[in-house]
This record gives C-alpha cells, sequence and structure tokens, in this order.
C-alpha cells in the first residue's frame, strides 16, 4: 500500500493550519493567544470556533460530537450527540453552538471519585481544553468529532486526569520563569514540558485469546506452564518483524498520522510477541492525550488484523512485562531546552541549577514519584531483572557526575569529560565521537543526554500520574530557589553556593552503577533511600502532611482531591485483584478441574485396557503419570477452596487501605498456591486435553 504521509498526517486535526484557513483573521489571533500564552478564554469567539469546527468535522463524515475527557479510571470517557437541531416542520439544522463546544454535563456520580461526589449527586462538568487540538475519530460505523476536555464536580474539584496535569503545567511554568528572568533571559514567556512516551505492548492472536477466560478479564495470564523457549536467546529483540506484525504496525502508523500523532519509531521489544512504539516528543498535555489514542487506536487495530493488544505490564509471567518510558524535559517558547548541558555542562550554571534542583526535587518526594507509577500490574514488573527497581534513583552519567563531584569536593568544576572516538577496528567503518557517557537501563530516573527518562511507568497508565508529580515537585523546589536567589545580594555567589548546597544534600540520590543487584538494595538501605514495594505501600504517600502542603501551595491539588485519589487507588487495587482472584476460581474449578479429570478418567481406562487385552504388560509409565496428577490435583482443588474463602473475606471488608492491604498480603498469595500446581498439571496433561492456548501458543504462534 502507498501512502502519502504528508498529505495524510494531522488530515483528522482540528490543527493551527485548519485553524488558521478557516477562522476569521481576529478569531484566529484571540484563540492562538490563549493557546500560546495561557490567557483565558475569550468567551465571544466560541460561536465562531464551534461553527467550524462542525463545518469542518461535517466534510470529514461526522454526525455527532463528543466532549473527550479523562476520568479517574484510567481511560477515556465519551458521550455522543449529534449536531441535529429541530427545526419544527419535521426537519433539522446542523448546529453546534459555542456553549457546546466549551461546556458538556456529564454524570460526575458514575465515575470514581473517592467521596467527592455522593450517588444523588450527580452533576459534573467538561470544559473544553483548547491547548489540545480537537480531532476526528474514524470507525467503520461511526465518525465523531472530540473535543479534548477536563472534567471536575459541580463544587469544582477535578474529577480527571487532565485538570491537574494543566495545573501542574502552570506551576511549573511560573517558577521555571522565575528561575530564567533571575538569569536574565529576557524573550522567553513561557516554559513547557515536553513528553515523549515509549509504548511497550503485546500482539497475540485473536481466536487464541478468546480461548482465555485470564487473558479477557483480567489482560493478563493467571496460569501458564513456561514453554520450551522464552526469552533466553535474545533474538526477539529487534529482530526482524514478522508480515503479520508489520502489517498491524503500518495501519496503527496510518491511524496515528491521520490524528496528528508522530508516531516515529517501532520494532520488536525483548520477549518475545512484546513490541514497542515511540513518538516524538509534544507538550505534556497533548503529549498525554496523544498517548491514550495510541493505547485505544492500537486495540482497535489489532482486533481488525485477527489480533489482540494486551497492554497489561505483566501478561505473561517468566518473561518480560511491559512499561511505558516517559521522557521528560523542559523546553521555553523562545527554543532552549533547559535539560540541555551543552558542550561544557561545567559552565553552564542556569543548566546546573535546574539539573541539581531536580536531584533535590526527585530526593526529597522519591516516594511520590514511586508512587506515580503504581498499578496492580506494575507492581509484577518493578523490581525483576526487566525493569528498573522499586527505589528511586537517578542516573547522570560520568560527565555530569563528574561535573558534580568537582564541584563538592573542591567547590570549582574545571572540566567537562569529552566523549572518545568509536574504535571498531575495520577501516571502512564510519569514525565518529562517542557521547560523553553511556546510558543506564536499570535506572528508574536516568538523565539521558538533555532529557529524564522516568523508566517505572507502566504500559497501562496513563502518563498525566507521572508528569503531575514530576511537574509539581520540580516547580516547588524551583519556587524555593527563586525564593532565595531574588534576596540575595551576590547572584553569582549565591547561585554557585545554591549548587554546592544541592549536592552536598541530596547526592545520596545518585547512582549510576547496576540497579538490579542486591548490593544496591543494602546500598539504598545504607543511605536511607525508600524502598515501597508494592502499589499499596506507595499509596498514602499521596496524602502526606507534606505532599498537601507542596500540592496546595501550588494550586495543583486540593486536599479534598489528594485524599479522594487515595480512596480510588486502594479501591481500584482492591477491585482489580478482586476480580483475577474470581477470575482464577472460574478457570480452576470449571476448565482445570474437570478437563483434568477427564484425562484421568481416559488414562485409567487405558490403563484397565491394556491390562485385560495383555495381561502382564507393564504400564508402570501410565500408573506414574496418574499418581502425579493425583498429587497436584488435590492440592490446586484445596487451594482454591482456600482463594475461595479469603476472597470473600478481602470483599466484606469496609475500610478501604485495609482490605487493599489484605487483598496484597493474603489474597494474592492464595492466588499463587493456586497456580503453581495448576501450571504442574499443564505439564502432565496431554495438550489436546488442557482447556486453553498454552503459553507456546499464544507467545510464538502470531
Amino acid at each position: 500500500m502507498k501512502i502519502n504521509v504528508s498529505e495524510i498526517f494531522g488530515s483528522n486535526v482540528f490543527n493551527d493550519s485548519v485553524m488558521k484557513a478557516r477562522l476569521p483573521k481576529a478569531v484566529y489571533k484571540d484563540l492562538k493567544k490563549t493557546i500560546e500564552s495561557g490567557t483565558e478564554l475569550n468567551p465571544e469567539i466560541a460561536d465562531v470556533v464551534a461553527n467550524e469546527m462542525k463545518e469542518w468535522a461535517i466534510e470529514k463524515g461526522a454526525t455527532h460530537f463528543t466532549h473527550w475527557f479523562q476520568p479517574m479510571t484510567g481511560i477515556t470517557a465519551e458521550k455522543h450527540d449529534a449536531f441535529i437541531s429541530p427545526t419544527g416542520d419535521g426537519k433539522v439544522l446542523l448546529e453546534f453552538s459555542g456553549k457546546e463546544l466549551v461546556k458538556g454535563e456529564p454524570d460526575a456520580s458514575s465515575f470514581p471519585s473517592g467521596g467527592l461526589r455522593a450517588t444523588f449527586e450527580a452533576r459534573g462538568y467538561t470544559a473544553w481544553d483548547c491547548t489540545s487540538p480537537a480531532f476526528i475519530k474514524e470507525s467503520p460505523n461511526a465518525t465523531i468529532l472530540c473535543i479534548p476536555t477536563a472534567f471536575c464536580s459541580y463544587t469544582g474539584e477535578a474529577l480527571d486526569k487532565k485538570t491537574p496535569l494543566l495545573r501542574s503545567m502552570q506551576a511549573l511554568d511560573v517558577q521555571a520563569m522565575r528561575i530564567l528572568k533571575l538569569f536574565g533571559n529576557t524573550t522567553a514567556k513561557k516554559v513547557t514540558t515536553s513528553v515523549g512516551p515509549e509504548q511497550e505492548y503485546f500482539l497475540v492472536d485473536k481466536e487464541k485469546y478468546l480461548k482465555r477466560k485470564d487473558l479477557i478479564f483480567t489482560g493478563r495470564t493467571l496460569f501458564g506452564a513456561m514453554p520450551p523457549k522464552g526469552q533466553e536467546l535474545e533474538d526477539h529483540y529487534f529482530g526482524t518483524i514478522k508480515e503479520r506484525i508489520a502489517g498491524f504496525m503500518e495501519e496503527l502508523n496510518v491511524e496515528l498520522w491521520k490524528l496528528g500523532i508522530t508516531a516515529k519509531t517501532q520494532h520488536n521489544e525483548v520477549a518475545p510477541a512484546q513490541h514497542e512504539l515511540a513518538p516524538i516528543y509534544d507538550q505534556n498535555n497533548i503529549a498525554t492525550d496523544h498517548n491514550q489514542l495510541v493505547m485505544e487506536t492500537m486495540k482497535k487495530v489489532a482486533d481488525r488484523q485477527g489480533l489482540v493488544c494486551l497492554l497489561h505490564e505483566k501478561p505473561f509471567a517468566g518473561i518480560n512485562g511491559s512499561g511505558k518510558h516517559n521522557n521528560w524535559s523542559m523546553v521555553t517558547d523562545d527554543g532552549q531546552n533547559l535539560l540541555d548541558p551543552g558542550k561544557t555542562p561545567h559552565q553552564n550554571i542556569q543548566f546546573l541549577l535546574i539539573l541539581t534542583s531536580i536531584i533535590k526535587a526527585v530526593d526529597l518526594h522519591a516516594g511520590l514519584l514511586r508512587m506515580s507509577a503504581s498499578t496492580p500490574g506494575n507492581d509484577h514488573r518493578l523490581g525483576a531483572n526487566e525493569a528498573p527497581p522499586a527505589i528511586i534513583s537517578i542516573f547522570l552519567g560520568e560527565q555530569l557526575e563528574d561535573v558534580l563531584n568537582q564541584l563538592d569536593t573542591t567547590g570549582e568544576a574545571t572540566r567537562s569529560l569529552k566523549g572518545a572516538p568509536l574504535v571498531s577496528g575495520v577501516h571502512t567503518l564510519p569514525a565518529f565521537q562517542k557521547d560523553a557517557t553511556d546510558r543506564n537501563r536499570t535506572s528508574p530516573f536516568a538523565f539521558t543526554g538533555n532529557k529524564f527518562e522516568f523508566r517505572m511507568v507502566g504500559s497501562t497508565q496513563s502518563i498525566s500520574d507521572p508528569n503531575v508529580i514530576l511537574n509539581t515537585i520540580v516547580a516547588d523546589v524551583l519556587a524555593d530557589a527563586a525564593d532565595e536567589l531574588e534576596k540575595a545580594e551576590n547572584f553569582d555567589l549565591a547561585v554557585h553556593d545554591l549548587i554546592k548546597k544541592n549536592i552536598a544534600e541530596h547526592k545520596k540520590v545518585v547512582f549510576n552503577g547496576n540497579g538490579y543487584s542486591d548490593e544496591w538494595v543494602a546500598e539504598a538501605e545504607r543511605r536511607g533511600l525508600p524502598n515501597l514495594k508494592s502499589m499499596v505501600d506507595a499509596i498514602p504517600e499521596l496524602a502526606t502532611d507534606e505532599a498537601i502542603e507542596m500540592f496546595e501551595k501550588h494550586g495543583v491539588y486540593t486536599k479534598a482531591e489528594l485524599c479522594s485519589r487515595v480512596e480510588v487507588l486502594f479501591e481500584q487495587y482492591s477491585k482489580v485483584i478482586n476480580i483475577e482472584a474470581l477470575s482464577m476460581i472460574d478457570m480452576a474449578k470449571k476448565q482445570i478441574v474437570p478437563a483434568v479429570i477427564k484425562y484421568q478418567t481416559s488414562l485409567a481406562e487405558s490403563i484397565n485396557g491394556i491390562k485385560a487385552a495383555c495381561p502382564g504388560t507393564d504400564t508402570s509409565v501410565q500408573e506414574k503419570l496418574m499418581a502425579d496428577i493425583a498429587a497436584n490435583l488435590a492440592p490446586l482443588y484445596e487451594a482454591t477452596a482456600k482463594l475461595e474463602k479469603v476472597e470473600a473475606e478481602a470483599n466484606s471488608m469496609e475500610d478501604v487501605e485495609a482490605q487493599a492491604r489484605y487483598y496484597h498480603d493474603v489474597v494474592f498469595a492464595a492466588m499463587d498456591e493456586v497456580r503453581t500446581p495448576a501450571d504442574a498439571l499443564e505439564m502432565l496433561v496431554a495438550k489436546e486435553a488442557w482447556p486453553f492456548p498454552s503459553y507456546g501458543d499464544l507467545l510464538f504462534e502470531v
């Protein structure tokens, strides 16, 4: 299929070029001012924008519009309204008003609110986010105009992922601009965070998927013996892409490019059937919207291709799970990347101040960062030899670590390490300079040249959560720095001393070594770094007194909003484990046990038939197999009964934190007791007698 990328890119987006072409000049200028400068939206232009947006959408085949928002479910929500308006003579006009553009009223009590809304308090509002362009969502059966919006309650609290993100971006902008002005920058008017989220995912055959209740209900396999081959040979990573997968990727790219999403890089990941897509960086808010669309589009395209896209952090035990590396930087509207160290970082004082401020922020708020990457699925992944450990640390690389060590030990930095030439030993290969530092894939928060890569984020997550935390903690530390420097008599000396102070007090969070090693766990404990091993351990970090004070100071969250999110997260964890436990019980009792008994019966009949037909024939192999099956079947049945009991106990608990901890400590452990004998039975029962596809079927037959 021949694709004209430049022609289709952004074709389904009401982007800047479309607005410039269709809107009156004064309206376009007014709207651009709001988008670029953050000024309040002029309500007088809403009707004009709405009409042109409607006309554009109708030309694209749209009949309905929706306020597209991101509630605390972690996925997107939409309610479709037709453009029609009755005329009184049995006909209709196609209308879309400014009021309909800027405001919607979904039912707020039906979404997670953590107590912010009672069941009888239903009113909520969606408000147009003009900083993220409207777009057309196409399917074989419908074409919908989608308007990105924020979602809040009748009393004004944020009920979504977008509102806190916009607030955190605003907070960081304010504080970063204070720093830039101190350094004499008179051209920049705004600082935004730029994000590029890499998305990992699995693809499995749809027909096989539909035979696995665990995948259908939970997104991960609750049972499954390891196949003879996993990822040991490391031959899948960057390997040749299968034709079927290449077809999926091609269609996915086209659909994403239509939506203005800069899908750039695609490749096979480490685990069999695992892949990755990476976009070009975009403004934090838009990148977050785009990543939600990426996940949704992956699922739709996979379905059309006879595949299923699995976004769970750990769909298969024993092989690598999936993450979402959140590449984060700070850029000005005059084109400066504030995390670019330049060729001589030891002389780049503005960079060193921002760098050491980020180090301070990560050290002071490591628990919050860990919490921001917490999902029930990510608990399976973090800390294994495939993902960063649950301990937050920063990798800087040799060059920056050397600069900071100079400042810390001598008080002055006089040099920056340079990259040496790459020596390949082959004359015909091109010669070039290596980077000044290596990379570290075991670090949860790694500096990678001109940005930080937060590698802990789970593959199912909205990237709003980690970026809200990251933006806010950096804004808070920059605010403290600006407070100190604005009153300094000698600015140069004060900056120098502040950089040194940040290094001396917070260098314990910097670690360039192997984050997978047991030695690092012990070393991190000696340094006093927190090790929050599970989601339930991390959730309380969101509503400590220090966190509440910081978020309220910068207008990102109120205390009520923070406490509500704590409740929502505990409930989410409990509900996920509850569904997994019930799915496991269902599969064990209705599929595995009956299948094993049926196989036992046929095996017994075979033994008796052999003995009857040929008395004295050796049937010791069959009898040993019967004994091995019996030795695992009874423990499976007993473990399933125990799981039923503890799941019922957990489900009856009312305190959300106590319930989540019980699910983690007791129910989750009981699930392992069910899986162990079940997986052993899979290796004993004939393949054709096993009730659902195996790991080998799912991972290698795509």
